[in-house]
């Protein structure tokens, strides 16, 4: 089993910033892309950013220029730098990568989500 623990998250005010962090742990053989995608009330889930194991990095066209995406592969880790943040950017942020486990081949998981809320 994988687990996905997200941290970093909390109330900024608009030009403000926020680092989000998120840990895989588990029976792991290695991770392809990780990346974040952000859910805001009555929308869809939607990508922000993803980065493959070989740190090739795509954005979404609201957050690019403004958020960056990095991972550590020693430590099984993805983070989400977030600059200049707008009310618009307000979400439950979620963690999610493609992981291959010892038993089970590859699998796509989630973390449990972390709310970011940009407002003054």
């Amino acid at each position: 089993q994988v687990q996905l623990v997200e941290s970093g998250g909390g109330l900024v005010q608009p030009g403000g910033s926020l680092r989000l962090s998120c840990a895989a742990s588990g029976s792991i053989r290695s991770i392809n892309a990780m990346g974040w995608y952000r859910q805001a009330p009555g929308k869809q889930r939607e990508l922000v950013a993803t980065i493959t194991s070989g740190v090739r990095t795509i954005y979404s066209g609201s957050v690019k220029g403004r958020f960056t995406i990095s991972r550590d592969n020693a430590k099984n880790t993805v983070s989400l730098q977030m600059n200049s943040l707008k009310p618009e950017d307000t979400a439950v942020y979620y963690c999610n990568a493609d992981v291959e486990t010892v038993v089970a081949g590859h699998s796509m998981y989630w973390g449990q989500g972390t709310q970011v809320t940009v407002s003054s």
